[in-house]
């Protein structure tokens, strides 16, 4: 608990402080999703409660529990990292680890100039000062090497991440909603009548309510029951993430002696 010890008790004040509180708590992160992955896959136990990565001014790192005081004294990073740790390649696991670090990072930084009331200007030079290093994400995934080919490519990436949408879900719903959208009015409603038929007894494995044609759900490819994605705290663009869904109750399951 040394890190966290030295987390709460830094408070920087110049936008220099906080730009160096910033690349402390990076290169803390990072550490634990390169170097110290073995170690930090290890803790990350799905079997653990609600746990979070926490990266400090000290270039350390801790996976924990989120703070107990309410509201806490700095933003709190993702809950439940460990959860989705064993749906999910490790890369892309580690990869969605580092995207909340890199949203954790910039709420912390900007807490600072906020509580320490920086100007228009202020912030404006820290924001600069932060955009001048690669994320986290991008080192994770070796993106920092090729920033110019990802610029040149966002569009088609935009447009590739919309089609794997229904894809990676495997969403028969998802599929019917998508294509009655640009379907004349009169094919609309045969489509709705054969969804309704084929759909209309289908139950969330969480609420145990009905299907619905305008809902985002996903299916277990362990036991293939069907959830509200807002059920299972799952949104599409996580689900792009998932190669192979497991719902809570078979994420819980573990074979006994």
């Amino acid at each position: 608990m040394e890190g966290a010890a030295a987390g709460a008790q830094y408070n920087p004040r110049t936008v220099e402080e906080v730009f160096k509180d910033f690349k402390g708590r990076r290169s803390g992160l990072i550490k634990a999703l390169t170097t110290d992955v073995e170690v930090f896959h290890w803790q990350c136990d799905p079997e653990k409660e609600n746990l979070c990565l926490y990266g400090f001014p000290n270039e350390q790192w801790e996976v924990s529990l989120p703070a107990e005081e309410v509201p806490p004294e700095l933003p709190e990073p993702a809950l439940g990292i460990n959860f989705a740790r064993d749906g999910m390649q490790e890369k892309d696991w580690l990869s969605l680890v580092a995207v909340h670090s890199d949203a954790w990072l910039l709420s912390v930084a900007f807490y600072f100039g906020a509580r320490f009331t920086f100007d228009k200007a202020d912030r404006k030079r820290l924001f600069d000062m932060i955009n001048d290093v690669p994320t986290i994400y991008e080192v994770v995934t070796g993106g920092e090497k090729k920033q110019v080919k990802e610029k040149s490519s966002v569009t088609n990436h935009s447009s590739n991440k919309s089609k794997s949408n229904s894809k990676v879900v495997k969403k028969r719903e998802s599929q019917g909603k998508f294509s009655e959208a640009s379907q004349p009015k009169d094919e609309d409603e045969v489509l709705d009548e054969e969804d309704t038929d084929e759909h209309g007894e289908t139950l969330c494995g969480a609420c145990g309510e009905n299907y619905a044609a305008d809902e985002f759900w996903i299916c277990c490819d362990i036991c293939e029951r069907w959830f509200h994605g807002k059920c299972v705290k799952i949104t599409p663009a996580r689900a792009e993430h998932i190669k192979q869904y497991k719902c809570p109750s078979c994420s819980n399951k573990r074979a006994r002696p």
